[in-house]
This record gives C-alpha cells, structure tokens and sequence, in this order.
C-alpha cells in the first residue's frame, strides 16, 4: 500500500471527458496478433497497467511489443513460443486469452492459472471444453493449463453460459481449425464483436456477428492488420453515474451509446435527463437520484462491472434499492467498504439491500477490485470530509489518467504517496 487517493466530498462535476480504448477489448485484441505471422498495430489503447502486463505475456511467447502512448505494435513471429511466464500471466486474468491463439497457431499452449481481480472464482471449464471439441487435449498440471492438438476441426459448440472468455478463446482457436464451428448462446458484448472485427480484418471468415450463434469458417492462415479500439463503455459509465451522484452534469466522448442503452435508461429512472449523439452522450441531474433496481446479467443486461456503481449511486438515492447480482459471486465484499462510509447496506446471497441515505461520512476503504476502488472513489465524492482509498493499484489498471480526468470535472481528488515510516 504505497499510494492511496484522497477524495473530498461535495464537489458538483461539471465538464467534458474523453474515453479510450476499452480495457475488457484490447487485451483480447493484444493476444489476437498471436494469430498471424507479422506485424500488428492496434490504437487507441488505454494507457492502464494491464496492457504492459499483455505485453509482457506476449513477449514471453517471442514477440517484440512496443507500446508508446496509445500504440502498441505488436511483431509476432513464425513460431511463438508456446509457453506462458508464470511471472506475467500471474498479474493478469484476462492473460488467460492466450490459450486460444497458441493451440491455433502452435497447436500447443501451456498457460499458468491466471491472477486478477478478488471478484470470485472463473473456472475455465467452458474454455477447456470447447477446445477439446476443436480437437485439443486439455488439462491441468502444476498449476498450469496445458492444451495441445495434432490437428483443430470445426465443431458445434454450445455454451451453458455466455461467458466472454470462453467465447474468445473458442473463437480464436476456431478461425484457424479446418472446418466450420458455431458457437451458440456465445457471449454478445461490444468488445466480443470488436475482437470478430478484427480478426475479420485479418482474414477470418464469420458469421453472426454481434448475436448468441457465431460461425466461423476455418481458414488456413490470417494475416497482421492494424485496428482501432472501441471506447471503453465501462469507464464512459462511471463518468456518468459519477454525474448523477453529484447532481452534476457531465459529457462523455469517445463511446457509442448504443453500448450503454440500458445504463442510460437505468439513469433516467432515477431522475436523470440523457442526451445522445455521435459516440458521445451526456447526463445531468438536478436534484438527489431516486432508488433503482439493478440486476447484473450478460450484455445486453445490465454489466456486472457497473455494479459497484450502481450500489454507490443507491446509497445517496431517495428512497430502497435492491442490486442482484448474477455474475460473480464474491463482487459483494465491496459493501463492506460501503458501510464503512456510512452506507445503510446489507447483503443477503446474491441480492443487497442498500436504503440511501442524505449523506455518505469519510472513512479509510480499501479497493479489492478495479470497479470495487472506482466505486468507493464515486461513494467518496458524495460524502462528508476525506476518504482514503488504498490499494488503488487496482483502479490503475482499469482507468487511465482517473485522478486527472475527475479532477479536469471538479472533483477534489489527489494521489499521495505513504509516508514509509506510517
């Protein structure tokens, strides 16, 4: 615990904010060049921690990765290597998205357990089923996931939940097997079809973009390609509770609001005026919120990584909110935090309780996840004096540039280092 964020309550946010890339898009994208021989080039990356981390899981596998500002050129070469470093894949859930690409390309993969976020458990029983359809062997030795296949071939596929990570890696091992696979009840989210644009880019052959059933057509080699992330739709939703939190009003750019449809109308039941426009949107909000229900499901539900906000917005609402959650189990723990400042919250199974209250008091919070620390900094602005959030290395790793976008809108928020001798 080296640094913590220092958020003071009651400023009103007020301004313009630009997004970037979205984080859940380009590590999958990062791991996507593993597919074809060459160089690829992929912009509008988020300056986070996690992508130098995908850097380094690929240039454990043989690749040169630069990444300067929002660039990351990516230069793979005729035969990776096929073996994750434990050291890098350790830091990374998502590094786990390697595993597709590498029984692609090298008809191998061993891939340690991934670390990540306190969320809950993400077993990989759907990924390691669905390669095993494609053709691969798959199981766990020493802590690590080791695929391999003579030869991949199309298959029917079905998902018992349309999970993005089993979606992706399936996919990826899929566009280079011989044959035709369908994937059903596939995951659907925006970063979903910007990694099948992508790949489409490089010469992959899809059907059903965007919907529950992809096909993909086999081909026997993609080639490199430069391509554009998606704004990142989760970051765009934070700004925006942020601004019905705070009875503010604020315009966020850089994301299409066709990815937050649901978000906006969950806002505007709460009191909020919404407008729309060309990869922009803005909201503002006159007086205190009123209580909403939220339920997390897959896309086009409501995401899972809103959920802290939307139990940080329920604390300061008029009135009683119930959150269901149906993703991961453990995002709870976050509540915890929220009591701490004040929040009048229970937690029972999948379901919380929270009855808002006028105003939210200071306290020290530590953040178990990267939405968890994003969500205490938003219940921060809407409470009485300084509240200390820790282990904010967490939000670095979702938020590029977070104390000084909030801060550009008229939080009154700072970064500081601990004293080592505290």
């Amino acid at each position: 615990m080296t640094e913590h964020f220092a958020v003071r309550g009651g400023a009103r946010l007020s301004g313009t904010v630009d997004v970037v890339g979205a984080k859940n898009s380009v590590l999958k994208l990062m791991a996507a060049a593993l597919l074809a021989e060459g160089t690829t080039t992929i912009t509008n990356c988020p300056e986070i921690l996690d992508v130098p981390l995908m850097a380094d899981v690929l240039r454990s596998l043989g690749c040169t990765v630069e990444v300067v500002g929002d660039t990351v050129t990516i230069d793979v070469p005729a035969q990776p290597g096929a073996q994750a470093d434990y050291r890098s894949v350790s830091r990374l859930r998502a590094s786990v998205c390697v595993l597709g690409p590498l029984v692609a390309r090298c008809r191998k993969a061993v891939v340690p357990l991934p670390g990540g976020d306190a969320i809950g458990s993400r077993p990989l029983d759907m990924h390691a089923n669905g390669l095993r359809k494609l053709g691969a062997t798959t199981e766990i030795e020493h802590g690590r996931v080791v695929a391999q296949a003579d030869d991949l071939h199309g298959a029917q596929i079905w998902l018992d939940f349309p999970s993005v990570g089993a979606t992706e890696n399936i996919l990826m091992a899929a566009v280079l097997a011989e044959g035709t696979t369908v994937i059903d009840n596939a995951a659907r989210e925006p970063e979903i079809v910007d990694l099948c644009v992508m790949l489409q880019q490089m010469g992959a052959k899809l059907e059903g973009v965007g919907s529950s059933t992809l096909t993909v057509h086999g081909v026997p080699v993609l080639q490199p390609t430069t391509h554009r992330v998606i704004g990142d739709r989760i970051v765009g939703a934070t700004w925006a509770f942020a601004a019905v939190m705070t009875r503010g009003e604020v315009t966020v750019r850089g994301v299409d609001p066709h990815h937050l449809e649901l978000v906006l109308d969950k806002l505007r039941s709460a009191g909020a005026e919404t407008r729309t426009g060309v990869d922009e949107f803005s909201v503002s909000m006159a007086g205190r919120p009123l209580a909403v229900d939220f339920v997390t499901l897959p896309y086009p539900g409501f995401a899972t990584d809103l959920q802290p906000m939307a139990i940080a917005l329920s604390a300061v609402a008029d009135g009683t909110s119930m959150i269901t959650e149906n993703v991961f189990e453990a995002r709870f723990r976050f509540v915890d935090e929220m009591v701490r400042l004040g929040a009048d919250a229970r937690t029972d199974g999948h379901h919380a309780v929270v009855r808002g209250v006028e105003q939210l008091s200071s306290a020290p919070v530590w953040a178990s996840d990267i939405r968890a620390g994003a969500g205490l900094v938003l219940a921060g602005l809407c409470a009485e004096g300084v509240t200390e959030v820790w282990d904010v290395d967490h939000i670095d790793r979702g938020y590029p540039r977070f104390v000084e976008n909030l801060a550009s809108l008229g939080a009154d928020i700072r970064r500081v280092s601990a004293d080592p001798e505290r």
